[in-house]
């Protein structure tokens, strides 16, 4: 797909990936529809990316509500007339082990809410959002390109049962969308990235960081501007489609 003057929804786009994938795209000339749940924050964004001489405009919108989740894909097509692709970026993480036992003796538990928490906003609100987002592509008659972000702990990682669940099920996902949607000229792909350089990761532990940059052959982070690359890559080349890129430096959980 040639990007220029395309329409490329990105949820999250507000901050971290969401937003370096955002203005990746626009400096290839894609439009962008940024999605994300803080209103202000997400007004901003469009304002910067405006800057960098495309069209963009934020919409608020909690991707777990189906209704609000409706209303906005409807807006945009009714904005921008059209819809080629969406990078599912809006996810979360609550960390914890399944039991926490000292000395034999179950001491806490990761409850219900912790563990539906992360699978409403990374699994749920990523379904809501490919669902419409392809059904504004096949009532626009555009060509579309759906990507999920999956994670290198879709494998399973100790402390994340949750996490992982999520990150495995957006790459299943992508796998079943391709072969229900391909007869539309709608392809997925999905990106597997290891730990990124942004906020979230500045905050760990030096030791923390420090033993996982141990676990990574490449020997570092990736960077936010490595993942747009990898997203402009699947929108790019049009055989790609249902499989999962990798972009861990090399590394294994």
């Amino acid at each position: 797909m040639e990007l220029k003057n395309k329409l490329i929804a990105i949820t999250g786009a507000a901050q971290g990936l969401g937003f370096a994938m955002a203005k990746s795209f626009a400096e290839v000339g894609a439009n962008l529809a940024l999605i994300d749940m803080q209103e202000e924050a997400i007004e901003q964004a469009a304002e910067a990316i405006k800057k960098l001489g495309v069209t963009a405009r934020g919409y608020a919108v909690n991707v777990t509500d189906e209704s609000a989740v409706e209303s906005t894909f409807n807006q945009i097509t009714a904005d921008f007339g059209q819809l080629n692709g969406l990078i599912n970026s809006a996810g979360i993480m609550r960390d914890g082990m399944l039991l926490k036992v000292k000395e034999g003796k179950i001491v806490d538990k990761m409850s219900k809410q912790q563990f539906q928490s992360v699978l409403d906003v990374n699994v749920t609100g990523t379904f809501l959002c490919a669902r419409e987002a392809a059904a504004k592509m096949i009532e626009t008659g555009s060509e579309g390109v759906i990507i999920n972000l999956s994670s290198v702990s879709r494998g399973g990682n100790m402390g994340q049962t949750n996490y992982s669940a999520s990150k495995s099920a957006v790459a299943t996902m992508t796998v079943t969308w391709a072969k229900e949607l391909a007869r539309f000229k709608i392809r997925t792909g999905c990106i597997a990235p290891g730990l990124v350089n942004t906020a979230m990761a500045a905050q760990m532990r030096p030791e923390m960081r420090e033993k996982f940059l141990q676990s990574v052959p490449a020997g570092r982070l990736a960077e936010v501007d490595e993942l747009g690359h990898a997203a402009r890559f699947i929108f790019e080349n049009d055989y790609f489609t249902g499989r999962t890129l990798e972009l861990d430096g090399g590394t294994r959980v």
